[in-house]
């Protein structure tokens, strides 16, 4: 079977660990640092705070913003739930701009006419590693003197028109096992803001600045030198690993792109896309639905994942939330219904890509 997705980790991961057990210090320590430091320089941003997973840099994000009762955060509807959770969690109200289909991010036009009295944050979801349109998004912010806080959970090295995803505003990133960085858990948060970078520093560390010294109401938001020991050698390849998606991505645009009932994905002009999935939608000339499709793909040996079946908000738990403000996102919606994601990692083989192309075509019936 063709994975979805792929993780390994090369003898430089195995060495980085063994360095990091045989000095006694796995807590968070200056292997964190340095994967600090380091995940700055990649992303374009001057600080860089790590955090123990992505949804708890989306938190902190949030806490740091002053938000009070009632005040709200406009976001994407078609994003993994984490994005939604962390932001009841923070204690803010959630709305929803609607998506293009385009990049499957928040559509600037759906996105003004949303922003209420109330509305304190933009939160703009990088997903499948391509940016949102930040050339559009920022201005709208700006004019609406919102904050910007970026899920680029998906987009480590993403850019738009040359800058890095998580230079905008606040940037969340992940580094669960699947992303195309990981520490199996673990996420990072990167600002220009030297004032915030440290507030983030104190909240992380239940809210001290030095040992039993509290400035804050803190939480443990640490990573441990054990997670920055599996991501700081991946750093040494991270570009190269990017490009091999880029090159995978290409070849399967060129095998797919006659195929009737398939919409391929994109990469707009001006947008450097990671390629953390490559996501088609079916159309009405399709010859069956996307879960059809799945199940074909899988008797002939080839994984897929759909990322995501519904809305974030079109669950019970969500739909009849307090501070759940629900408006209808016709074209998230209707992605939902329509997308499947196929293998890009780096790790394939020419011959893997070769298989997907030909399977896909094979069970569309072309």
């Amino acid at each position: 079977m063709i994975a979805i997705s792929s993780v390994e980790f090369g003898a430089d991961v195995e060495r980085e660990v063994l360095d990091t057990l045989r000095s006694g210090i796995v807590a968070q320590g200056p292997k964190v640092k340095r994967f600090e430091e380091r995940f700055a320089e990649l992303v374009g941003a001057s600080h860089a705070v790590a955090v123990n997973n992505g949804t708890t840099a989306l938190v902190a994000a949030l806490e740091i913003q002053d938000l009070e009762p009632g005040d709200e955060v406009l976001t994407s509807p078609f994003t993994f739930v984490a994005t939604l959770n962390a932001i009841l969690d923070a204690g803010a109200t959630v709305r929803f701009g609607d998506i293009s289909e385009s990049d499957f991010n928040l559509d600037p036009n759906s996105v003004e006419s949303r922003i209420g009295s109330r509305t304190r944050v933009l939160l703009p979801v990088h997903l499948y590693g391509q940016t949102a349109d930040m050339g559009a998004l920022v201005p709208i912010a700006q004019r609406h003197d919102l904050a910007v806080v970026e899920d680029a959970a998906q987009a480590h090295g993403a850019t738009f028109d040359g800058r890095g995803a998580g230079t905008f505003g606040t940037g969340c990133f992940s580094f669960y096992a699947t992303k195309n960085l990981t520490t199996a858990e673990g996420g990072m948060i990167t600002t220009s803001d030297a004032n915030k970078a440290d507030k983030l520093r104190v909240l992380r560390n239940q809210g001290m600045r030095a040992r039993y010294e509290y400035e804050m109401v803190g939480r443990n938001y640490r990573m441990t030198d054990l997670q920055a020991s599996l991501g700081l050698p991946q750093l040494n390849t991270y570009l190269q690993q990017v490009e091999q998606r880029r090159r995978n991505a290409d070849m399967l645009l060129t095998g797919l792109k006659d195929v009737t009932g398939l919409v391929l994905p994109q990469q707009l002009s001006g947008r450097g896309h990671v390629w953390h999935q490559f996501t088609v939608l079916l159309d009405e000339d399709a010859p069956f639905g996307r879960d059809e499709l799945a199940s074909r793909l899988t008797a002939e040996g080839v994984g897929s994942g759909i990322y995501y079946p519904r809305t974030a908000y079109d669950y019970d738990c969500y739909r009849d939330h307090p501070r759940v403000v629900v408006e209808e996102t016709p074209v998230a919606t209707s992605v939902a219904s329509r997308c499947l994601s196929i293998p890009v990692h780096a790790r394939l083989s020419v011959e893997d890509v070769d298989t997907i192309v030909s399977s896909v075509r094979k069970v569309m019936g072309q």
